[in-house]
Parts: structure tokens; sequence; C-alpha cells
């Protein structure tokens, strides 16, 4: 059974770990190969049970059981930050892809601690919280050349949040092997060691798309704008994508060869995608993944109690996998961090 109630970190001291060389693969388009999950949102009896109040371990270090759930079974809540308030069946907005008849919408206000909003901005002055939408996927190695692609509907601009930041993620969950400090008790009776241990270290790259109103005083184009931030270079920084002028469908995704490095693709419109949507490519935080686990969704809001999110819509969220091992069947997954 898939397990996202707690990081998953193996310590690696007894065993050698096999650094893979430094092979670089061609980046491929999202969507090859053959497909792994997907939810098309085609049956309007879909149903999300929240089972209130939602967990918030990021912020309190509280999982507040039992978990939110879908009625189709794909999707759960986070035990780490919990499911945006609003979690419905919808009918597709004009322009969708074609012949759906159904997606999800995705819309929240009390994105942090329940009852108490506000936390973040006082604790780490953050002006914003976030949920999670996870689906429930089979794991996969990375060998396989796994990929995901979804078609996102901004609406128009006036029915943003109106506050300059990041509005929605777009994200899968990895895992690779991370060389770090030792911080083991016998690290610390050698205080001059240069001691590193090689852990499994989760991470979880993908997109954002950061809102800038039109009336914000840091915008010097006159009119509202949405930018792509991907996530994330070697160092963990976000790297900027291409601007949104026009609200609208998306196609968004991502590839991920054996090397490690991941690829990120986008286009206005709901076609696939193809080779000149790419770009640009990164191995996100330095790390070889081995294991691509899931994707999942951010909603973003300002958590002061009474500004809602921009509402959200998806459809065909998909997972792929290219030539090689086939899926893993038992594999423990992990908690989104950030």
């Amino acid at each position: 059974m898939l397990c996202w109630l707690h990081c998953f970190r193996i310590l690696l001291l007894a065993t050698p770990v096999l650094m893979l060389p430094a092979v670089t693969f061609a980046q491929f388009v999202p969507g090859s190969g053959q497909l792994l999950n997907r939810d098309d949102f085609e049956d309007s009896t879909f149903v999300y049970t929240h089972n209130l109040p939602k967990s918030s371990k990021e912020e309190d270090e509280q999982i507040r059981y039992p978990l939110g759930f879908s009625s189709n079974g794909m999707w759960f809540e986070s035990p780490k930050r919990g499911a945006p308030d609003s979690v419905k069946w919808v009918e597709t907005p004009a322009g969708g892809i074609p012949g759906s008849l159904g997606c999800l919408y995705l819309r929240s206000r009390d994105t942090g601690i329940p009852g108490n909003p506000g936390f973040n901005l006082r604790t780490k002055n953050i002006r914003q919280a976030q949920d999670d939408f996870i689906m429930k996927a089979r794991p996969i190695s990375i060998a396989s050349s796994p990929s995901t692609t979804v078609r996102v509907y901004l609406p128009s601009w006036d029915q943003w949040e109106q506050r300059n930041g990041v509005s929605f993620g777009y994200r899968a969950g990895m895992q690779g092997p991370m060389e770090k400090p030792d911080k083991s008790p016998v690290r610390r009776l050698f205080r001059n060691s240069n001691r590193t241990v090689v852990e499994m270290e989760p991470y979880y790259p993908g997109f954002f798309i950061h809102f800038v109103p039109g009336d914000d005083p840091m915008n010097k184009k006159g009119h509202p704008y949405a930018i792509l931030l991907l996530r994330a270079n070697e160092l963990g920084h976000e790297m900027q994508g291409p601007e949104i002028n026009e609200p609208g469908w998306w196609t968004l995704g991502m590839s991920v060869t054996p090397d490690g490095r991941v690829h990120y693709y986008a286009r206005a419109g709901v076609e696939p995608l193809t080779q000149a949507d790419y770009i640009r490519s990164s191995l996100p935080y330095n790390i070889r993944g081995t294991t691509f686990n899931t994707i999942f969704f951010n909603v973003c809001s300002a958590d002061d109690g009474k500004s809602w999110s921009t509402p959200w819509i998806i459809d065909e969220p998909s997972v792929y996998y290219g030539q090689g091992p086939a899926p893993l069947q038992a594999a423990r997954q992990t908690t989104p961090a950030n």
C-alpha cells in the first residue's frame, strides 16, 4: 500500500552506493511511450470527501486523520498540507480537449492551519500558503523514461486572486541519492570531520504559475500577466519560463531521462506537446533521481481567512513511461515538501 504519511529517507551507511556516470540523454517530448496513470474526469458523479479539519503538518506537525479521498480512488489529501477547500467536477470550459465533457475544479481559501490564518506570515514572513492534491499512482523507475502532461485552464484575469505571487503548481514527486553532511551522533564525536552520508532524498520538480496583477506597483507592463516558473535548477532555484499574456487553456509537461534530467515543455492550447514546445532542461537540486513516484497539484492563497485562490481547472493529468523496466509495484512515496 502506498504511503505518503512520512518523508522516506534511507540512510545508506553500511551499503556502498553506486553513483552512475554522468551520461547525458537526449530529451524527449512528454506524453511519449505507454500510458501508466490518467484521470480524464469524464465521470460526472465524481465526489471528493474532505474529512475536515485538514492536515497541516508543514506548519504545526498535525496530521488529522482520516485523510480526504476521491470517489474514484485516484486522489487523496496531502498529510503535510491538506487538500484544496473546493474540489469538484465541472463541465469542460470552451476550447478544451475535443470530446472532453468534464474537468476537475480546484480552489482554496484556508491553505494553512485550520482556524489559524496567517501563520506563515507571522512566523516566516511568507504571504501565502498552499494545499496539495495528490494522484494515487504507481511509482516507476527513472530508467523507464517517465513523463507527465496536463491541461490547465487559466480563467480571465479578473477572476484571479489579485496577489503578486505563485497561484498554482504542477509537480512530480521523485527521489534519488543525495550526499549530505553526516549529522549522526558518531559525526558529533569528531568535530572537525568532513564525513558525509548518502540519503535517499525526496524532491519535487515542476511548474509554478506566478501572477502579476495589472495594478501591482511592480508591474511595468500596464496589464495583468502570469509567468511560468520551473522548479528547479541544480541549486534548487526557480528558473523563469514563458510569460502568459492571455488566459485560456495551456498544456504543460515534463519528461525525465535516465540520467535524472528533467525536461520542461509548455504551449498555449490543448494540442499534444511537440519538440517545438521545449523550454529547457535541468538536473533539479543536482540529484540524479532513481524513482518517479507520482504527480500532484498546488493551490495557493494569501491564507488571510478571507481571500479565495484563483479558481483552477485541470483536465487529463497523465503519467507515461517509455522503454525500460516495467512500473514498480511496491515503492514508498513521499509527502511533498515545498
